[in-house]
């Protein structure tokens, strides 16, 4: 059997979240035994200098016996994200003044203020 076969039984029920570089894979896959887990999988698409590309990819396997304590850890993390922050997205990328802003308050930070040491 070859390898796409065996990808193919492997793999049982599949969904993809496509944002921006990123890419989500969310994987359901049989063990040997025939039980089920989870595969999550982000991809994001790095490009070179002269047109060429690469992806880095990270995965997560999650198994049955730890979807209760995932599911409710992750939506309290998302439940805190959303309730310090709210839903707007703050990034370079998403906001066209961020730089500005950014480079104000770097600014800021390196400002000096004149003090004779006979002064102290």
């Amino acid at each position: 059997m070859g390898d796409k076969e065996l990808l193919d039984k492997d793999e049982i029920f599949s969904k993809v979240l496509r944002a921006g570089r990123r890419t989500y894979f969310f994987d359901v896959r049989s063990t040997k035994a025939g039980d089920y887990y989870l595969t999550i999988t982000e991809s994001k698409k790095f490009t070179h200098e002269d047109g060429s590309f690469h992806y880095k990819k990270h995965k997560i396997y999650l198994y049955k016996e730890d979807f209760v304590s995932f599911r409710e850890i992750l939506g309290e993390m998302m439940d805190f994200v959303i309730e310090e922050k709210g839903e707007e997205v703050i990034s370079e990328r998403h906001q066209k003044d961020f730089k500005k802003e950014y480079e104000s308050e770097e600014q800021s930070k390196d400002s000096f203020t004149e003090i004779s040491f006979e002064d102290i």
